[in-house]
């Protein structure tokens, strides 16, 4: 069997993902075979696997950092938010259903076989797997048929690195109050800690480090300073969603509407690294630009909510007044199936059943069913011959004079998506649309800008190379790979 060890975080949002693909990374560029692993995960920005199921974008992430194809397998359990209380819930990359979150806390012990079977399959077929823990370890109101965290780690025999982020502040309180309220046994599981994104001087932080070994025993594995260049790599959920700036060469203003249950969000951040491309995330109380060259309405889970939200937030009519001016208008996924004239559901995929007016932009009606569409796909721009790839993942189907001239033509000459003949406002179910540098470089040409041309793929490359060399360089890896030897454990 495999060494393993877990990451767990005092709270979301402190790194771990990073620091798992970092470790990847770092690991398989020592000839070690990696898999990446995540019990449970909660996120819409999901990535399609070889095997045509789904899991988390950062187990995708990090399988990216191992050299191999993403398997269902790396994040067995995944959640994705369809209301404030509710979440559709992904099973070894297949549908098992909707439930309410009172419901999935009744629902996660019989979820434990299936996450032990997944962590089985990789251990079989690498040298270390790296578990990404979910939230927060000390989350003990959770803490009944937990499988994300400790529940996990007891579970599997797991030993445990709890990481700390001093750039929210209080990280020694947090550390140390992990230790304070998990129980003993739990506690236990916890082998060292880390502390992550230090800004500034290093050493004045040094006796924090001493304090916090000192009252709970545990080694100190390392202080991780700021990494700049985690900004090229995709957000793990919305809490990291980012924009950009306008610069002095900024030319394109790109908004781009932020609804409750946005999906797949890392669709934007190709765009969002154009050195000409200003990308304003356009929020709640906000206003769409009036000086936007391109409103884009990114994907969702939840596409009749997050329709409704836009029109109590107002934006359907500033979007419809944009759109009358000229201006352009794309469409993702849920934000294509928004673009049209109807939405139907009627059988109560996404809450009751019924049907809801689109937006009336595009000349097409969309019907969501039980079915999910998942698969990578080619294909090319008819208006120019660009090569396109990338990954269709949704429910729904849509149709009708709109897709006559399709926004894509796919291998076999499958007509995808729908847009005016002049590109005006376009739709399209493909994610991944903009890491193609030839094609991204002529869609930023014909909004009246220039690429740099880099293909983001290749960029995503060597940002986990830089990112592992940093934390080679601020963690005691031998001592990492000690703690996870199987005499340890």
């Amino acid at each position: 069997m495999a060494r393993a060890l877990m990451f767990q975080g005092t709270g979301s949002d402190v790194g771990k993902s990073l620091i798992v693909a970092g470790l990847c990374r770092l690991l398989t560029r020592r000839g070690y075979r990696v898999r990446p692993f995540k019990p449970q995960n909660m996120s819409n920005n999901a990535a399609v696997t070889a095997d045509g199921g789904e899991i988390g974008r950062a187990q995708a992430l990090q399988a990216r950092a191992c050299g191999v194809l993403p398997s269902v397998h790396m994040n067995p359990v995944l959640l994705k938010p369809q209301s404030e209380t509710g979440s559709q819930v992904i099973v070894q990359g297949r549908m098992r259903g909707s439930v309410k979150a009172a419901a999935f806390q009744a629902m996660k012990p019989d979820l434990m076989p299936a996450v032990l079977e997944s962590f089985a399959n990789l251990s079989r077929e690498a040298d270390f797997v790296l578990v990404e823990g979910a939230g927060s370890a000390s989350e003990v109101n959770l803490r009944d048929g937990d499988i994300a965290n400790m529940g996990f780690a007891r579970a599997a025999n797991v030993p445990v690195i709890l990481i700390g982020d001093i750039d929210r502040g209080g990280v020694i309180a947090s550390l140390v109050g992990t230790q304070v309220v998990l129980d003993p046994a739990d506690a236990a599981m916890i082998r060292g800690f880390l502390v992550n994104r230090m800004r500034g001087d290093a050493s004045l932080f040094a006796s924090g480090m001493t304090f916090v070994e000192k009252r709970t025993g545990w080694p100190a594995i390392g202080l991780v300073p700021w990494f700049d260049q985690a900004l090229r790599l995709p957000a793990e959920d919305s809490l990291g969603l980012r924009g950009s700036a306008r610069t002095a060469r900024t030319r394109i203003k790109i908004a781009v509407p932020v609804l409750p249950f946005i999906a797949n969000f890392d669709d934007l951040d190709a765009l969002r690294l154009e050195p000409e491309v200003e990308l304003v995330l356009v929020r709640d109380g906000q206003a769409m630009p009036e000086d936007a060259d391109l409103i884009l309405l990114p994907g969702s889970k939840a596409t009749i909510a997050d329709l409704a939200t836009l029109r109590r937030r107002h934006w359907d009519a500033q979007i419809v007044a944009h759109a009358q001016r000229g201006g352009r208008v794309l469409g993702l996924c849920g934000g294509y199936q928004m673009l049209g004239r109807s939405i139907s559901d009627p059988e109560g995929i996404e809450g009751e059943p019924g049907a809801v007016q689109g937006l009336g932009l595009l000349d097409v009606e969309t019907v969501l069913t039980t079915d999910k569409t998942l698969s990578e796909v080619r294909g090319i721009d008819p208006r120019t011959g660009a090569p396109v790839s990338g990954y269709e993942m949704h429910v729904g189907r849509t149709i009708g004079p709109g897709t006559k001239a399709p926004f894509l033509v796919l291998e076999g000459g499958v007509f995808e998506g729908a847009g005016a003949a002049d590109g005006q406002i376009c739709g399209t179910y493909l994610h991944g649309l903009f890491d193609a540098a030839e094609w991204r470089a002529g869609f930023i040409r014909r909004l009246g800008g220039q690429s740099d041309g880099i293909d983001h793929t290749a960029r995503l490359e060597s940002t986990l190379d830089a990112l592992a060399t940093h934390l080679e360089a601020h963690l005691a890896i031998d001592t990492l790979i000690a703690l996870a030897s199987p005499e340890k454990i």
